[in-house]
């Protein structure tokens, strides 16, 4: 185990650990991470096809993880596992923003009323749980100034940001009315290995990995220029569990990002370039598309830093490779 991960080693060991969307991406490469320090392990997943979960993800713990398949918003299968836990990842989710459109009262029933349920459930049962929850920089909106940091308004474009804000103000509020620990993350923009790659509307790195590999032609809005702080996933589960080791994280919002924007299509540049195949095409912004683009992001990073001792460790050409590398191997138990 590297040194710098030992003190996650030393906390998590024999810990119960409750994971929800745990065969998704995130999901399980938390739950891989968790094994790896000796957690007891217990993953909640409706394996909807839309969403992303896998059971492949886990395929070399399996008999290590507790696999529940079932929904959050089931909270009579959901609430002893909740009574039972010390630490809780909430990642289960409706995740494109451009569905929810389409599919409001679904993203509201996920994305903010299962939290609900969830704190429900903590403060008759288990009020000392700790939670990490998954939020998005969409929270944000479209953003006025060189930086967002954590203090920054909140005017979501999406009924999933705007779900995704309820959902915080629910953890945030039951932590100070009630002192269940929990803490928010804002994640900006997650690539890496067991990404669902069946379409664009879960993860345009992996998505454009795939195009490339099938030696297609990428698709770019307008001209490219708008700035994206990729996260590698790595990275991210890294910062999860720091925030869910450290006091101090909760009751906290906190942003999660690389701390380095990059133009959208110098990413799909580095994407053809690392696969060798496809090629790149620009075309204009389909109607309506703009009504929810939020323009240029760039993370203030420094919270997390200063709180946790956490330092991003992937640039984006790394951190494509090594998507590549992955889907190379097993692109067949994703598409």
């Amino acid at each position: 185990m590297a040194a710098h991960l030992s003190p996650l080693n030393d906390f998590f060991a024999g810990r119960r650990v409750l994971v929800t969307g745990g065969l998704g991406f995130l999901g399980s490469s938390l739950a891989l991470r968790l094994v790896e320090f000796g957690a007891r392990v217990t993953v909640i997943d409706n394996l909807h096809p839309l969403y992303g979960g896998n059971r492949f993800n886990i395929a070399d713990v399996a008999d290590k993880i507790e696999v529940v398949q079932d929904d959050v918003r089931n909270l009579e299968v959901l609430k002893p596992l909740i009574a039972r836990s010390d630490t809780m990842f909430h990642l289960a989710a409706q995740v494109s923003y451009i569905d929810s459109l389409s599919m409001p009262y679904e993203d509201l029933d996920l994305n903010a009323r299962a939290t609900l349920g969830i704190l429900e459930s903590c403060r008759t049962s288990n009020p000392q749980m700790r939670i990490v929850f998954s939020s998005s920089r969409m929270t944000y909106g479209r953003v006025e100034g060189p930086l967002v940091s954590e203090s920054s308004p909140t005017n979501p474009l999406s009924l999933y940001g705007i779900h995704k804000l309820t959902a915080e103000k629910y953890l945030l509020m039951y932590y100070k009315d009630f002192g269940i620990p929990t803490t928010v993350l804002r994640l900006t923009n997650p690539y890496g290995p067991r990404q669902q790659i069946k379409h664009s509307k879960y993860s345009l790195v992996g998505w454009f990995v795939r195009q490339a590999m099938n030696g297609q032609t990428i698709r770019i809005f307008g001209d490219g220029a708008q700035l994206r702080d990729y996260v590698y996933a790595d990275d991210i589960t890294d910062a999860m569990l720091r925030c869910a080791a450290t006091p101090a994280a909760v009751g906290e919002v906190i942003n999660v990002g690389s701390g380095q924007s990059t133009m959208f299509r110098d990413m799909v540049s580095a994407v053809i370039k690392c696969v060798g195949r496809g090629g790149a095409d620009f075309v204009p912004w389909p109607e309506n598309y703009e009504r929810v683009e939020t323009g240029d992001i760039a993370v203030d990073i420094s919270k997390l830093k200063a709180l946790t001792s956490w330092q991003p460790r992937y640039a984006l050409d790394e951190g494509i490779r090594k998507t590549f590398d992955y889907y190379s191997q097993h692109a067949t138990h994703y598409v």
